[in-house]
């Protein structure tokens, strides 16, 4: 019998997260956001009593409340919080708080309905960079089964919130973001592609008009899970705003037998002022993992766009001389060495070497790489198929279907059952003997295509749900198996971008687009969750692949700077001049790369849209590495001054031009360019200096360090 009736405050990393868990049958969240201090118990239960609504006319003789799972049964009409039934029955529960456990920063609470046989977990934890954590675990205790439709974890968020924000975007353009009013009624963000998909929003955001990067309080919700699922936001005409997040499940896809029990993936929830506060709350969250990367992260070439299909070892061995030539660190052997592949219609699951293509296997090229001094990284795409390959032929029943007939295809290809076993054993049986074959450190995995009609071929039910699971199982699999292997997430670009993937991978591939004046936008909104080491960002040939665009080195080498760098160009095409500059830029990653893979990033507000500012910080503050970038032209010629955001205010810092040029198209010279000047971080931060004239599509980069 529950008897504790105080409010819970849960505090840790500048959160403070308030339950009153007296005035309803499951706890409410009273407040999420600013840490509260040390609040004594009369003040908690005060600050509780003060969020009851009164009862008004035309409405419920006892207002409904919005809990941590909101229940029709409490009086609740907006959205609910779960939703199933047992053939039609037991369609509304009635959860009620049987036991509570809670310490400094985390709840746990047990929930039951006698009569619909149906028990709850809630999970809460505040983390120390100040997250706010949710999962929700439902159990069948009945003998029939029960069905569940949906269990969405719900974070309130402050009434002030007026403008929603989350984003969108296809293949090469990928987290563009829009904004919305947040009005009474539902704004629902769904990703139905078996993965989060290019078109997907990282998260949801809610916040006072005009919020921004810099300044403006908001609150956001993401869905750390690599399948469908579901963004929602709300506001009640009973004066409720809240934000969900859970897996968005399919018709029969989890139904409970007696005993079964069903967890969400964990729903996380950061807030700050203005969006650079939110998302260093993720990335100090991620940096804080056992498994996150220490070590410098390999400056890494990609051998895509460099040769495509056409592997032809003397011109990989070249290719890869070059690479180390320049400062590479990892060179990475892309599609087309397998089993069959000449081209994308064949070969994809027969994962072994190709011996019309490599009759001496790969040994031979890892070989010339590692000698080089560089690691070697393979790209496979395994959880796919095409029909013209041998696994195909053998086991077509491997193959994911809603139907006897197979769903459309998508780039020749279709999609494995990973929650088959037999599936699941082959696969880790080719891709652990080609790890144990041959000196191979990363892995790109990739998934070229969105899932239709999801289901095991043998039941037709279905199974997105499953093959997630199943994924991450493989994924740690072969990491137990082989120590210090690290694998990519890569998806058409960047389709699979949640930290449910970044559990177990080591980086995501950010786009296939390397074109930097697109880079721009997609990698300040990937940003918002990922920190720059796990964001793979790459140099870029002059006329770029995806978009014909021509580009700067300078202008390619600033943007990629901001991540994890890397190469996707035929380096074997470059003269001496073209290989002198690419090394220069390599160089000037590594001397900045601690500081950008482990610095507070920090984006601007700019005044004119067709500029952009972002940076990094460096934790202690004491330096910092900013770029300017003249995205499109503007109306104003000469423009005006930009700031630097994040920086000590207190603290004076040299401001130093390291790449880029402004001797054009200016007809004079910029005189705080022309030596070192030095201001303090205030000065920078609200006053600014004065922009350069730049061209289009040109950028400058800033060193800035403690006078």
């Amino acid at each position: 019998m529950l008897h504790r009736s105080a409010p819970i405050h849960l505090r840790n990393g500048g959160t403070s997260v308030v339950l009153d868990v007296e005035h309803a049958a499951l706890p409410i969240v009273v407040h999420w956001g600013e840490d509260l201090g040390e609040v004594g118990g009369p003040e908690l239960q005060a600050l509780a009593l003060a969020a009851i609504p009164q009862a008004v006319s035309g409405g419920l003789d006892q207002p409904a409340l919005l809990t941590l799972i909101p229940q029709e049964s409490g009086g609740w009409l907006g959205t609910p919080g779960l939703v199933g039934h047992r053939g039609g029955r037991d369609f509304s529960t009635r959860l009620a708080t049987v036991e509570i456990e809670a310490d400094v920063a985390s709840a746990t609470i047990t929930a039951r309905d006698e009569a619909a046989g149906l028990e709850s977990t809630l999970e809460l934890q505040v983390t120390p960079s100040g997250l706010f954590r949710q999962r929700l675990t439902l159990r069948n205790l009945a003998d029939e089964p029960y069905a569940l439709i949906s269990l969405q974890p719900t974070f309130p968020v402050p009434t002030t919130a007026d403008e929603l924000l989350d984003t969108t975007g296809r293949h090469l353009r990928e987290r563009s973001p829009q904004r919305h009013e947040f009005t009474i009624g539902t704004h629902v963000r769904e990703s139905r592609r078996g993965r989060p998909g290019a078109d997907a929003s990282l998260l949801l955001a809610a916040g006072r008009r005009g919020f921004g990067f810099e300044r403006g309080l908001v609150h956001a919700v993401h869905t750390a899970w690599s399948g469908n699922h579901r963004l929602l936001a709300e506001r009640t005409p009973t004066g409720d705003a809240f934000l969900q997040a859970g897996e968005l499940l399919a018709p029969g896809e989890v139904v409970l037998a007696k005993g079964d029990e069903y967890a969400t993936p964990w729903a996380i929830g950061s807030w700050g002022d203005g969006l650079n506060e939110l998302s260093q709350r993720f990335h100090d969250e991620l940096r804080a993992r056992p498994q996150h990367p220490r070590r410098p992260r390999p400056v890494t070439l990609n051998t895509w766009e460099a040769v495509y299909f056409n592997h032809d070892r003397g011109t990989l061995e070249e290719l890869a001389r070059r690479a180390a030539s320049v400062g590479v660190e990892r060179f990475v052997l892309d599609d087309g060495w397998f089993h069959g592949r000449r081209d994308d219609t064949a070969g994809l699951g027969d994962w072994w070497v190709d011996e019309t293509v490599w009759p001496d296997g790969l040994g031979p090229l890892i070989e010339t790489v590692t000698s080089l001094g560089m690691e070697f990284g393979l790209w496979v795409e395994p959880e796919m198929v095409n029909l013209d390959s041998d696994l195909a032929r053998a086991h077509p029943d491997w193959i994911l279907r809603g139907r006897d007939d197979l769903p459309v295809a998508a780039r020749q290809q279709y999609v494995l059952d990973l929650a088959n076993p037999e599936a699941w054993e082959y696969l880790l049986h080719l891709l652990d003997t080609l790890l144990g074959e041959y000196d191979i450190a990363y892995l790109k995995w990739d998934h070229n295509r969105d899932l239709l009609e999801a289901g095991a071929a043998e039941s037709g039910r279905p199974r997105v749900h499953e093959n997630v699971l199943a994924l991450y199982r493989l994924l740690d699999e072969l990491k137990r198996r082989h120590p210090g292997l690290e694998i990519e997430s890569c998806a058409s670009g960047g389709a699979r971008v949640d930290l449910g993937i970044l559990e177990h991978t080591d980086r995501i591939w950010t786009s296939d687009t390397l074109d930097p004046i697109e880079r721009l936008q997609i990698q300040k909104y990937t940003g918002l969750i990922v920190p720059p080491e796990l964001m793979g960002a790459h140099l870029t040939s002059p006329r770029v692949h995806s978009t014909r665009r021509t580009v700067g080195l300078d202008l390619s080498g600033g943007v990629a700077i901001f991540g994890h760098f890397g190469i996707e160009w035929n380096l074997t095409k470059l003269n001496d001049d073209g290989m002198r500059r690419v090394r220069e830029w390599v160089e000037l990653h590594k001397l900045h790369r601690e500081l950008i893979h482990s610095g507070r990033l920090v984006h601007g507000d700019t005044w004119d849209a067709t500029t952009d500012v972002r940076g990094v910080v460096a934790r202690d503050a004491t330096s910092a590495l900013f770029s300017y970038t003249q995205v499109t032209s503007s109306v104003m010629h000469p423009p005006g001054r930009f700031t630097l955001p994040g920086l000590d205010p207190d603290r004076r810092y040299t401001v130093r031009i390291i790449a880029g040029s402004v001797a054009k198209p200016g007809q004079s010279s910029l005189a705080w360019a022309e030596q070192p000047i030095t201001l303090t971080g205030r000065q920078l931060g609200d006053v600014g200096l004065r922009a350069p004239v730049l061209y289009p599509g040109s950028l400058v980069l800033l060193e800035l360090t403690s006078a």
